[in-house]
């Protein structure tokens, strides 16, 4: 189905499986970086490098039209010992492209190639490769930078491979596509000493017990049930021994959900439980709820650009234009906080091809997808700017 005149599916294989090879986390995307300014210098882009410590921005003008539109990848790996055994498997330590950004970095440069080579456009494309998705660090440290006001676009477009879904299908919705990340910790300060001896102590496991309970009170009887929310507690860790009680419990967790409103509630409503419990049985405590992901709120307008790219490439059998919202995190939803913009995902294949789960030491990102990736981008390219 390819409409690709310039960035081959050969191609493009090979340079995702190079980076494959040599996958690198975070902000230390050194020789990634350097990969992909060395592409895109080739394709004749005007290329920005070290935007947000170590991010990329190629930028492509044709005609004479003021608008513009980015395009982004990202392009850090995970802190995995990678299980496959193919012969471009990872050859760095305890890092693994884990979750696909090899295959979107290919592919964002496939376009940009195409784009390059061809010019069927009017306006400006700003490729946008981003360092540290994984921590959630990356996008702000990009904007922080200045990326809006130094490539000054009216919307950006972002991309993930989805394992589970058939290979080369497309989805998307408009307003909340994958959930915000919240993380938090509480310590329960008690009086810990002798098992045989409960009535000297205050104690901080069964304090802990009664939050761990309270806490998924939290979904059921405070947020609406119309709206999404999770509330997971994931550790509980305490100091004690088998015939010592506890002085101190440290309880650990995650939450999702889709709207600030519901951060701010759970964040309110966690700490009015975990206060009152510990009031009530006299012990102290420490409270801390960290935001780590926005919300992945695409807009309307865009969403509906997207789904007209994806229509023009695909049999509409294959898009779908109404996706369940994921409770997947996304730090490209800081970029949507501040910028108009759709975020799609692309069919990684239910099979063994690219049926393996991200985050998985055994997954690895379906080569035959990257020609619709790669095609979608150049049709949203000249569909918008035209």
């Amino acid at each position: 189905m390819s409409t690709l005149k310039y960035a081959s599916k050969q191609q493009m294989s090979h340079w995702r499986q190079h980076l494959h090879q040599h996958p690198e986390t975070g902000f230390e995307v050194h020789d990634t970086a350097a990969f992909v300014a060395q592409k895109l210098t080739e394709f004749g882009l005007q290329v920005h490098t070290q935007i947000g410590e170590i991010g990329v921005v190629g930028v492509l003008k044709r005609g004479t039209s003021d608008k513009a539109i980015g395009l982004r990848a990202d392009m850090d790996a995970l802190a995995i010992q990678e299980l496959n055994d193919f012969t471009y498997k990872s050859q760095n330590e305890g890092r693994m492209h884990a979750c696909g950004h090899d295959g979107h970095t290919a592919m964002l440069l496939g376009a940009a190639q195409e784009l390059a080579a061809t010019g069927n456009f009017d306006g400006t494309v700003y490729f946008v490769f981003q360092p540290d998705e994984e921590h959630g660090a990356g996008a702000q440290s990009m904007i922080d930078d200045g990326l809006f006001e130094r490539f000054p676009m009216q919307a950006i477009y972002g991309l993930h491979n989805m394992p589970g879904m058939t290979a080369g299908t497309m989805a998307m919705n408009s307003g909340g596509v994958m959930a915000s990340e919240d993380n938090f910790n509480i310590v329960i300060k008690g009086r810990g000493g002798h098992a045989s001896q409960p009535h000297h102590h205050i104690d901080p496991l069964v304090i802990g017990a009664e939050i761990l309970l309270a806490l998924q009170t939290i979904v059921s009887r405070s947020i609406d049930p119309e709206l999404q929310a999770v509330v997971s507690a994931t550790e509980f860790v305490t100091d004690g021994a088998v015939n010592v009680i506890p002085s101190t419990v440290t309880i650990t967790g995650d939450c999702r959900s889709f709207s600030e409103d519901v951060q701010d509630l759970i964040e309110a409503r966690m700490g009015q439980l975990v206060r009152g419990i510990c009031e009530a049985h006299g012990a102290d405590h420490d409270f801390t709820y960290d935001r780590v992901f926005w919300a992945t709120i695409n807009t309307a307008t865009e969403t509906e650009a997207a789904g007209k790219a994806a229509l023009a490439l695909l049999d509409a059998s294959k898009v779908d234009l109404a996706c369940r919202p994921k409770t997947i995190s996304e730090d490209f939803a800081s970029m949507l906080r501040v910028k108009a913009g759709c975020y799609v995902f692309l069919g990684n294949g239910i099979d063994s091809a690219g049926g393996c789960m991200l985050h998985n030491p055994h997954y690895d990102f379906n080569d035959d997808i990257a020609e619709t990736g790669t095609a979608y981008w150049v049709t949203l390219v000249q569909q918008e700017l035209y």
